[in-house]
């Protein structure tokens, strides 16, 4: 097979497959992108030179399908396959079945994937290879009998790992022997469910450590570097939300030390490529083998800010069969990035993915500032796919300057239609421990033990959104402008009169007046307190320049309709309601007592059927979606009266699952 090429199709889509296109187009290359049904007008699919539809939008269909991706390159001639990360990146067979066909796969062989996309098989591989690895069992016998004389052996507390698999899933922390045999059945099957496979390997676990990864690097010639450490230690269930590099504990010996043993490990299996093994760091310096990678990683361009290397671009010098243009000695890390993933996800709810139509996006620009997404304004957050919106990435000079920038940037960055996770990385960001470098795998664990709370609006919040709403009412018809008993709407005859409002603030309800004293002053009184807001300046939709008591702010904004404004401010978001223009109809349909899907995913269980009673907080069934599981929990007391889930089938974001009858309902 000739190893050159000059067309390149990305098997992949959003932020990674923007990404690659870019960096393909910079180099000469002619790109092709794949695209599903739902995802037809998205970013990579107009930025590529072609595209090609390769089904619905289900993943089995599309971007998981080998048959469909390989269709789409021979069709249009692609004589290259970057798999960029996640779907098919890691899948040994796809990477055979490239070399079949002749197309060049952009990544290492199918060997090596195999070999590192089981625990088990790697951990071994890597203890050959005198690579530091944690004491544990990663046998072939996966009976009961041996894990559990394993585990006595080991010692707790234990990890309990799906061998096949990642991304926290089929993952669970032993701290109590009699704890051990239920997650050993909750680990199993959840691999089975994720990966196809039950089989299991357990770990020594090493508590509060950091998660530290090394970037490595083959070419077919035998060279093998290392691009230097990223710290991941911000996760939340096993998911990384903060990387940055250099690891802020490390040091030019740790390095040195991690870095062999990074390069050992590549060299080990041949490697060709990109790929990060990764390691656990204790508080003593000792390290410890965690897994290998053979892809791209999410959170490389901090290492690409440090290093000033375009991976993309090595990667394709090197599956053209060429040489690496480096040496480890030429590897110099300059200044500091961090990067924080911005998630589709309501963080209030325990962080359940999101999805919906973005009506505003404004991702954030600057010095040391870069954004990596493949987002539209006006498009929609679909429920099918991993729910990551983009990437923030800052680099400064030194840790605390690109902390500084990053925190500026998301305060700036403005996403209205959706939850997102974005004022939760600025909690993290502002958080103490994190902000002095001090952050373990522990951090969230320890700094939001009570999970996230709600932030609530502030008076001048309340102020604003009051001005906003009176002004859309202002540019509305009369007939279209809401009126009861209780109050007026805007203004009538010769004299201004108060237009009132009222807001959800902290299970209580704030009442706003405004008061026109001109086009662009407002008095304004939340309560028994009075402000004064002027428009500074409002030529551009979506924004405003607004003084309150004499202090100018920025604000953004949207009307998600002509009761509910959108706005942030100081870098806080709010939806907020004004409960006066609420229908009737809106206040009836919350005694629902439906449960339903609350986003697209796979029912795996249902634990209750028809007459069964149950109580507030029962576990109804449990979902699959985003790489996660999610329990339905009861709200009310009650009877089951109806169930149309069925255990096994996909079930999209709203759908009714099963119907309760409360208690006060059967009396």
């Amino acid at each position: 097979m000739s190893r050159r090429f000059d067309s390149v199709l990305i098997a992949n889509r959003g932020e990674i497959a923007v990404r690659v296109i870019r960096s393909a187009q910079a180099a000469g290359y002619r790109t092709i992108a794949v695209y599903s049904e739902v995802d037809v007008d998205a970013a990579h699919v107009a930025l590529a030179d072609e595209a090609v539809l390769i089904g619905p939008a289900p993943v089995k269909e599309s971007y998981l399908d080998p048959h469909r991706i390989l269709d789409a390159a021979a069709r249009t001639g692609a004589q290259a396959i970057h798999p960029g990360y996640g779907f098919l990146s890691e899948n040994a067979a796809f990477a055979q079945a490239c070399a079949d066909a002749g197309i060049v796969f952009i990544g290492p062989s199918a060997e090596a994937i195999e070999l590192m996309g089981n625990k088990a098989a790697a951990k071994r591989r890597m203890l050959d290879a005198a690579v530091p690895c944690i004491p544990g069992y990663q046998s072939e016998d996966q009976s009961d009998a041996a894990l559990l004389d394993a585990a006595a052996q080991i010692g707790v507390p234990i990890m309990v790992k799906a061998a096949a698999g990642g991304g926290g899933r089929g993952m669970r922390l032993v701290s109590h022997m009699e704890d051990f045999v239920p997650a050993l059945e909750a680990a199993r099957s959840e691999a089975e469910n994720a990966f196809g496979s039950g089989e299991l390997i357990l770990e020594k676990a090493v508590m509060q450590p950091r998660h530290v990864e090394l970037q490595v690097f083959g070419d077919e010639h035998g060279n093998v570097v290392h691009l230097g450490e990223r710290d991941c230690s911000v996760q939340r269930r096993h998911q990384k939300v903060v990387e940055e590099a250099p690891c802020p504990v490390m040091n030019p010996e740790l390095r040195a030390a991690m870095g062999e043993a990074a390069v050992a490990a590549a060299r080990s299996i041949n490697y060709v490529g990109a790929g990060t093994v990764e390691f656990l760091l204790d508080a003593d310096g000792q390290f410890y083998f965690l897994e290998m990678n053979t892809r791209l990683q999410v959170e490389h361009p901090v290492t690409e800010l440090v290093t000033g290397l375009d991976l993309v671009d090595l990667q394709l010098q090197v599956a053209q069969g060429g040489a690496l243009p480096c040496s480890q000695e030429a590897v110099d890390l300059k200044g500091h990035a961090i990067e924080v993933r911005l998630y589709a996800e309501d963080t209030v709810n325990d962080f359940l993915p999101a999805s919906g139509l973005a009506t505003a996006w404004e991702p954030p620009s600057g010095k040391g500032i870069r954004v990596d997404h493949g987002l539209l304004p006006g498009q929609m957050i679909s429920p099918f796919y991993d729910p990551m919106v983009a990437k923030i990435i800052a680099y400064g000079e030194d840790r605390e300057t690109a902390r500084r920038r990053l925190l500026r940037a998301l305060r700036g960055t403005v996403l209205f239609g959706i939850a997102s996770n974005r004022e939760f990385l600025i909690d993290v960001l502002e958080r103490e421990s994190f902000a002095a470098g001090k952050a373990t795998t522990a951090f969230i664990a320890e700094e939001f033990p009570d999970g996230v709370v709600e932030a609530q609006p502030t008076e001048v919040d309340l102020s604003i959104a009051a001005v906003l709403q009176f002004l859309q009412g202002e540019e509305s018809s009369l007939a279209e402008r809401i009126c009861n008993d209780a109050m007026l709407s805007g203004s009538t005859g010769a004299r201004a009169i108060d237009t009132n409002f009222a807001y959800g603030v902290d299970d209580d309800r704030a009442s706003v007046s405004v008061l026109s004293q001109g086009r662009e002053c407002f008095a304004v009184a939340v309560g028994e307190t009075q402000r004064q807001l002027e428009l500074v300046d409002a030529s551009a939709e979506g924004s405003l320049r607004v003084a309150v008591d004499g202090i100018q702010v920025d604000v953004a904004y949207s009307f998600v309709d002509q009761a509910t404004v959108a706005m942030q401010c100081r870098g806080r978001a709010f939806v907020l309601e004004n409960q006066y223009a609420r229908s009737a109809g809106d206040r009836d349909a919350e005694g629902s007592r439906t449960v339903a899907a609350p986003m697209h995913g796979n029912l795996l269980a249902l634990r209750v059927a028809v007459g069964d009673s149950v109580s507030r907080g029962d576990e109804l069934a449990v979902m699959e979606a985003m790489k996660m599981e999610h329990r339905l929990l009861a709200q009310i007391d009650g009877v089951i009266t109806a169930v149309y889930g069925v255990e096994g089938e996909q079930m999209a974001a709203g759908a009714v699952v099963l119907e309760i009858a409360s208690d006060a309902d059967q009396g």
